[in-house]
């Protein structure tokens, strides 16, 4: 008895602006997830598009070969500020897999590549902050190398909130 696997087709992984479609699309399923997980109105973090181009961030979607878009994540740059940030992080927002994406390895993909494209606009820090209702992404963070850190941020108040951290040098 032979057992078969199959291999999901790759995903391509493109840069886009925080305000393409997909990514407005991706947006709103995650604040959708967001709201029933923690019931509220989702993340009220101020994120501005333009806080994600490059260099001082990137946003990037995930796509099938159909071009149906999977999954989502962007860095932007940080510096010392009254939210808590230090000088060179690179803060991790809007990570998101569609459901039907999941265990796929494409959040794995994405942070990675984010990681990456901080370490060459020389950010020195990635730094995130998720929730203690989103145990896979702590599970995630826990396993690619991120340590919990000094809470920052627009949530650094809230009891739900953890923030994690991870040397890019």
């Amino acid at each position: 008895m032979s057992i078969q696997t199959t291999t999901p087709p790759p995903a391509i992984l493109r840069n886009v602006s925080f305000s393409h479609p997909d990514a407005v699309r991706l947006n709103d399923r995650v604040q959708l997830e967001y709201a029933e997980r923690y019931g509220d109105d989702g993340d009220a973090t101020p994120l501005d598009p333009t806080m994600f181009v490059p260099p001082r961030g990137l946003y990037l979607i995930a796509y099938d070969d159909e071009d149906t878009p999977l999954a989502t994540g962007g860095w932007r740059s940080q510096d010392a500020n009254p939210e808590g940030f230090t000088d060179g992080d690179a803060e991790i927002k809007r990570m998101y897999v569609t459901p039907e994406a999941r265990g796929l390895g494409l959040a794995r993909r994405i942070l990675a590549a984010l990681e990456s494209d901080a370490r060459e606009a020389g950010r020195i820090r990635m730094v995130l902050e998720t929730g203690t209702m989103q145990p896979e992404a702590m599970a995630l963070y826990a396993s690619s190398g991120y340590t919990l850190c000094e809470k920052f941020g627009h949530y650094r108040d809230s009891n739900l909130s953890r923030c994690y951290a991870k040397p890019l040098a």
